[in-house]
């Protein structure tokens, strides 16, 4: 059994509510995104990124909205949809009760 691989699923596993959680703070851009998931130890690169939007955005979750930028071209920024703030609630809520059972069985070892 490969040890990075199992770790590697279970952040792939927390990905798409971070992400969303990130955006339901308020229009977010790409780099801030992967900025933010850096800092929290939840490495994405960009290639992994932006299928990952892109699959949020065509499931109705997120967003977007191009803006001017002082620094190039335009930038697109991700917000919540109306349907993602209810999805990303509702994954609050599981996140919360696996959380929970995750540490109550780990205390017990």
């Amino acid at each position: 059994m490969n040890i990075e691989n199992t770790q590697s699923q279970m952040r792939k596993g927390v990905l798409e509510y971070c992400i969303l959680t990130l955006a339901s703070e308020g229009e977010v851009y790409a780099s801030d995104i992967i900025a933010n998931l850096k800092d929290a130890k939840l490495i994405v690169v960009e290639g992994t990124l932006y299928p990952l939007l892109t699959r949020l955005k065509n499931a109705g979750l997120l967003k977007y909205e191009w803006k001017e930028s002082d620094q190039g071209p335009p930038r697109k920024y991700y917000s919540l949809t109306e349907e993602g703030v209810l999805f990303n609630n509702q994954l609050a809520e599981t996140w919360s009760e696996l959380n929970q059972s995750v540490n109550r069985l780990t205390k017990k070892i």
